[in-house]
């Protein structure tokens, strides 16, 4: 056999009391965050078919696909977030985010402004100047 035939692949790291769904979770955060969001819907999906409410695997498939700007997913499953946890800054900032990126900027400023004041971050209270000024330049 040549050496060209062979396919390595390195087995999955399993360390005591960890589920497939942290090794999921913790997978697609690496790839995610190395901006590789089809690889990390590829180890989401399963997951989430086992556990369909896991906070932390949906909170990964919102942002994979707000990577690959599948924005109406994005959207439903930031939606869901929010729907369970009205206090995460994240999910409310991206959920603003991703109404911005699709030109509804009247829906977008209400999760902007809650992610700006619950998290007092600088890039939050920008997204909400800028959408403001979009809004009132579109009203001139």
């Amino acid at each position: 056999m040549e050496k060209d035939e062979f396919e390595y692949a390195a087995p999955a790291v399993i360390f005591p009391g960890q589920t497939a769904h942290e090794s999921a979770y913790r997978t697609a955060h690496d790839l995610l965050s190395r901006r590789f969001p089809v690889e990390a819907l590829e180890l989401l999906e399963p997951a989430l078919a086992e556990d369909p409410d896991n906070i932390g695997l949906r909170t990964m498939r919102a942002w994979a696909y707000m990577l690959r700007a599948q924005l109406t997913k994005a959207e439903t499953e930031l939606r869901w977030l929010v729907g369970q946890d009205p206090s995460d800054a994240w999910s409310q900032h991206s959920l603003g985010r991703v109404l911005e990126r699709q030109d509804r900027l009247e829906d977008a400023l209400g999760p902007l402004r809650l992610a700006a004041v619950m998290s007092d971050d600088y890039d939050h209270q920008a997204a909400v100047y800028r959408v403001s000024n979009r809004i009132s330049q579109r009203s001139e």
